[in-house]
């Protein structure tokens, strides 16, 4: 759960930034938005698939240089 306070006489639209900012960065909307529409088990599976891929090349590619 997120709780964002007041910073001293900070205004309600720089909370409201802030508050969005830490949702982002959580990735909340990204959940949110992915939830909105059924996703049919076989598209769940290769979107899944896609993302494993895409990790072992990223760690493949940067994984040896360091």
């Amino acid at each position: 759960m997120l709780k964002i306070r007041s910073r001293g006489n900070e205004s309600v639209e720089q909370m409201l930034k802030r508050f969005k900012k830490l949702c982002e960065k959580e990735g909340l909307t990204k959940e949110i938005k992915r939830n909105s529409y059924y996703e049919k088990p076989s598209e769940r599976k290769r979107r899944q698939m896609r993302k494993s891929v895409r990790q072992a090349m990223r760690k493949q590619r940067f994984g040896s240089t360091k």
